[in-house]
């Protein structure tokens, strides 16, 4: 992943309530959790301290060759 991945999915995973993610399985909010963990030991402190304006900037970058959001 690229660096404005990182900081749209931590700063989701940062604000998301998992017990409200449908999954079929719980293994999945688990990973989730899991992956939110690892992130918050591993990234840089550049994407934890994200400003308002870094994740938009981020998103845009993100979804810009997308047709949907």
């Amino acid at each position: 992943m690229w660096s404005a991945d990182w900081v749209v999915l931590y700063d989701w995973l940062s604000s998301v309530d998992l017990s409200t993610i449908p999954v079929e399985h719980k293994a999945a909010k688990q990973a989730l959790a899991d992956l939110m963990s690892n992130m918050e030991g591993n990234l840089d402190a550049d994407v934890q301290s994200s400003t308002t304006e870094d994740i938009d900037r981020a998103r845009h970058l993100a979804s810009k060759d997308m047709d949907w959001e």
